[in-house]
């Protein structure tokens, strides 16, 4: 018989449910739900881990675990409170009510109050020392604190904190040292956010068919002529997934046979935070056109097909790329240009961030700048999407800080599906590394 997602609720998916419906600070326990729906203790303790997960409750210190509005992902590179407390290892002084609320900026407190006062605003967080004024005012203004040094605050500026429900966090750190911290994360959110993931091209509205294990071939036949589609995920009476099955396990399958018996047992699944490159690379590797995906108990949440990701993978590449990651950071130290025959050509230095604890360069990074250079000559050649296959390096002779190198890529064979590309790095007319590159153009078709 043939199903969508909206399959028999499991004691599972009732807590869920339960916990849904809660009102945003609604305390849960693991007995709670236990007694309030007659399910065991680690039934509930499990729904309750997997509601974590997605964003539906969060634990917090002193108070347990409590219903929470779900975050969208467009909001990823704000940072809660609660997040900044591990990041500085700080202690929660008072507010603790209002750890979940999010910082849209932080002010370093390191002039006269009136001065700093007028940066503050609702949402920020003050980094500041012993300064208990400077305690009130930003928490009358509507701004948490953090308190470096180590040092505490009056039982006044506590109480206020707790009416206020805005942390006021003390953290052993210095200003410099926790400012460069909440900053990195801000940064690492940045970058987390423009990696596309499987939830960002899932379709909402799409039908999910399945088969069960138990249902016949001709079923499969019935469902082909209503969707056109030749291949489906196989779920169990829970609807996990336990298989797929193509047009090619049926096609001379003896009628009567049952999806059982003719399904890829154990199919290859992403989840929601699976990235799109990763989803690229399994379908590319394992010749796959669709991919389920699933929650942290295998339950089916979506699918997502070869063409979904290629649109996405196209998106990607007209968006203007972040040179925020490091491979970008240091791959945007170099220019390109044309040799006389026509050939790009990569030119840039060794800076210190690139370098070992012996001075030379990193030949992990070498490597870096080698695969950059061997996919970009390939899309100068033919537009698509690329995965790395192999990869053969030499590292001939070490280059040191303020050595200017060349990189050389040269395609030695390309077809529809792969290329082969030699990469020479030169220093001072001289080879200092090569490498042989392969890899696969994933099908555009």
């Amino acid at each position: 018989m043939s199903t969508k997602n909206a399959l028999e609720t499991t004691k599972h998916e009732q807590i869920l449910n339960y916990i849904t419906e809660l009102k945003l600070g609604s305390k849960i326990s693991v007995r709670k739900i236990a007694k309030n729906l007659s399910v065991s203790e680690g039934t509930a303790y499990r729904a309750i881990k997997e509601a974590e997960s997605i964003g539906l409750v969060s634990t917090k210190e002193r108070i347990g675990t409590v219903r929470v509005e779900k975050k969208l992902r467009q909001n990823i590179d704000n940072l809660t409170f609660e997040e900044v407390v591990r990041i500085v290892e700080g202690v929660v002084l008072g507010g603790v009510g209002g750890l979940n609320k999010t910082l849209n900026k932080f002010v370093i407190g390191a002039m006269q109050q009136d001065a700093m006062m007028r940066y503050i605003e609702p949402g920020s967080l003050l980094i500041v020392g012993n300064r208990n004024k400077a305690h009130i005012c930003a928490l009358q203004s509507g701004a948490a604190v953090l308190i470096t040094g180590g040092f505490s605050t009056s039982e006044e500026v506590k109480a206020l904190a707790d009416k206020l429900r805005l942390p006021i966090i003390s953290s052993t750190y210095d200003t410099f040292t926790v400012a460069s911290m909440i900053n990195r994360a801000l940064y690492d959110r940045l970058i987390k956010k423009k990696i596309m993931i499987v939830e960002d091209i899932m379709k909402p509205d799409r039908h999910v068919y399945t088969l069960k294990a138990s249902a016949l071939s001709k079923e499969w036949n019935k469902l082909v002529e209503e969707t056109h589609h030749s291949r489906y995920p196989v779920v169990d009476e829970w609807n996990r997934v336990i298989g797929i099955v193509t047009t090619k396990d049926v096609v001379r399958a003896p009628e009567g046979s049952t999806i059982e018996k003719l399904m890829t047992r154990n199919p290859l699944t992403v989840n929601r935070n699976t990235s799109v490159a990763s989803a690229a690379h399994m379908m590319v590797w394992e010749g796959i056109e669709l991919l389920p995906v699933v929650d942290g108990s295998r339950k089916i949440v979506g699918v997502i097909s070869r063409q979904d990701v290629l649109k996405a993978m196209q998106h990607i590449q007209k968006e203007q790329h972040s040179s925020e990651t490091f491979e970008m950071q240091m791959w945007g130290g170099f220019t390109e240009s044309r040799n006389e025959s026509g050939g790009l050509v990569f030119q840039g230095s060794i800076t210190p961030q690139m370098t070992n604890y012996l001075g030379t360069v990193s030949e992990g990074l070498l490597m870096t700048l080698m695969n950059q250079a061997a996919f970009r000559v390939v899309q100068d050649y033919k537009k698509g999407d690329l995965v790395l296959d192999n990869i053969s390096s030499y590292f001939i002779r070490p280059l040191q800080i303020e050595n200017v190198i060349e990189i050389h890529p040269t395609i030695i064979d390309i077809t529809r599906k792969f290329v082969k590309i030699d990469v020479n790095i030169y220093c001072n007319d001289t080879v200092a590394a090569r490498a042989m590159l392969t890899a696969q153009f994933i099908d555009q078709s």
